[in-house]
């Protein structure tokens, strides 16, 4: 397997402006949940973390590499996925944030394997920079867009967020799409 860096700074960027966009969202999204949960969500982030820790040695390779990307990026499809067919309610808000959190304990070791995949001081500030760029303009974007879809008398939240969420959909398949371009097969 090999990495074509291209598209794999452009999935960079994709995956920062995804965010970038999807990060107020959460707010309204998490709405049903009591406080004792995002407790247990980080008592469960912390174990998943010391998990996958104790697994790098058999993680450390590019096919790794790919496969636990597209897994986080699958189950960002199934976040925009829930959020389109499905109404917020305590399910959907906890099926969310179980979701999030099982993509958060892979953070760690994907930022790592970058570093290793990438190799040169030059190409790891290029993955940062588009990393910052992307969720820069996500955030950029998503005041731009909340602003834009008030303005035209769309102020309900919930309604805010899952037309948000039809754009996340698209940025979300073209991700997909940058993955398999960005982690080619020799």
């Amino acid at each position: 397997m090999k990495l074509h860096l291209r598209f794999y700074l452009w999935y960079k960027f994709l995956n920062s402006l995804f965010f970038g966009l999807a990060v107020g969202s959460v707010f309204v999204l998490y709405t049903p949940l009591e406080p004792s949960v995002f407790s247990l969500g980080g008592i469960g982030l912390a174990i998943g973390l010391l998990v996958v820790a104790k697994k790098y040695e058999k993680m450390m390779n590019l096919f790794v590499f790919f496969a636990v990307t597209l897994m986080v990026e699958v189950i960002a499809l199934l976040i925009v996925f829930s959020v389109l067919w499905f109404n917020i309610s305590y399910a959907n808000a906890l099926f969310i944030y179980i979701a999030y959190q099982v993509t958060f304990i892979f953070g760690n070791y994907l930022m790592r394997m970058e570093t290793l995949a990438l190799k040169k001081t030059v190409l790891l500030s290029f993955a940062d920079v588009m990393k910052q760029k992307g969720y820069l303009l996500g955030m950029v974007a998503s005041y731009l867009f909340y602003k834009a879809i008030g303005f035209l008398g769309i102020i309900e939240k919930q309604t805010q967020v899952y037309f948000l969420h039809v754009g996340l959909l698209c940025i979300q398949l073209l991700i997909l799409f940058l993955i398999f371009k960005a982690f080619r097969l020799r």
